[in-house]
C-alpha cells in the first residue's frame, strides 16, 4: 500500500475513533459510532471538536466512571445497530438491567449525565418497580437513605444539591403520598358533612322557620297535653256537677 493511500486511510480510521475520560481520570479510545449515541458526547465532537486525541480527550460528568461507561457503551453497542426485531431488544433491555439495586441507581445517573434518555427510561422503570406499593420508610431503606426526619418532614421535598436521582424518585413518591393524604381528608370532611345532614321532617323545618324549635314530636306531645289537661278538666267539671246533683237530690 502507497505512502498516498495510507494518507487517506489514517484519517478516516481516526474518525471512527475517539477518546473519552472518565470521572476518575482515566482515558480510553471508543468507536465513535458507538459513543455517539450519547447527545452529550455527540455535542462535544461536533460543537468543541473534542475527542480526537488523548490530549483532547471528552471529559465525562462525574457521575460516569470506568464501570458505568463500560455498561453504557454495551448499551448503545447494541441500541446503536438497526434492524433488531421488538422482541430481541425486549430480551436486551430485560437481561441488561439485571443487577443490584445500588448499580441500577448509579447506572441511571450516569446514563442521565450523557443525555441517553432511552436507557434513563428503561432504568427508572425498573427503579419504579422495586419502589412499588413500598412506604417510605422501605425506600429509604432499599436507596441506603438516612432516616433521621420527623414524621411531618418525611413527606416534605429532600433537599437534592447533588442530582440524586435516588431522592429525585423519593421526592415523586413523596409528592404521591402527600396527594392521597389530601384526598382522603377530603373525602373524611365530606363524609363528616353527610353525617350531620338535617334529618327533620318538613314540618320540623316548618316549625322551626316559624319560630318554634323545630321539633314536631315535641310539638305533637306538647299538643298531646294540653289535650289531656282539657280532658281531665273535663272530666272534674262533669264530677263535680254529678256531685251537686246527688247532694239536692238527697236534700
Amino acid at each position: 500500500m502507497s505512502e498516498v493511500d495510507m494518507a487517506v486511510i489514517e484519517p478516516e480510521m481516526m474518525k471512527s475513533y475517539i477518546w473519552l475520560q472518565t470521572a476518575d481520570g482515566s482515558i480510553q479510545q471508543v468507536d465513535q459510532k458507538v459513543a455517539i449515541f450519547s447527545p452529550m458526547i455527540r455535542q462535544e465532537i461536533t460543537q468543541k471538536g473534542m475527542g480526537s486525541s488523548k490530549n483532547y480527550a471528552i471529559s465525562l460528568p462525574q457521575q460516569v466512571n470506568p464501570v458505568m461507561l463500560s455498561l453504557i457503551l454495551d448499551y448503545c453497542r447494541f441500541h446503536q445497530v438497526t434492524g433488531h426485531s421488538p422482541k430481541e431488544i425486549k430480551s436486551f433491555d430485560e437481561k441488561f438491567i439485571r443487577m443490584d439495586t445500588k448499580k441500577l441507581c448509579e447506572l441511571t445517573s450516569a446514563a442521565d449525565s450523557l443525555q441517553l434518555k432511552p436507557l434513563v427510561d428503561l432504568t427508572s422503570r425498573a427503579l419504579a418497580r422495586i419502589i412499588e406499593g413500598k412506604t417510605p420508610e422501605e425506600i429509604r431503606e432499599i436507596f441506603h437513605l438516612p432516616d433521621d426526619l420527623t414524621e411531618e418532614e418525611k413527606l416534605e421535598p429532600l433537599k437534592n444539591t447533588t442530582d440524586d436521582l435516588r431522592i429525585r424518585l423519593l421526592n415523586r413518591l413523596y409528592a404521591r403520598k402527600r396527594k392521597e393524604l389530601k384526598e382522603r381528608e377530603k373525602l373524611k370532611n365530606v363524609e363528616a358533612e353527610e353525617e350531620h345532614v338535617d334529618d327533620r321532617s318538613v314540618d320540623d323545618l316548618l316549625s322551626f322557620i316559624n319560630g318554634g324549635n323545630g321539633d314536631s314530636k315535641g310539638v305533637k306531645a306538647s299538643k298531646n297535653k294540653k289535650k289531656n289537661r282539657r280532658r281531665k278538666d273535663q272530666q272534674k267539671s262533669v264530677s263535680i256537677d254529678e256531685s251537686i246533683q246527688s247532694r239536692f237530690k238527697w236534700s
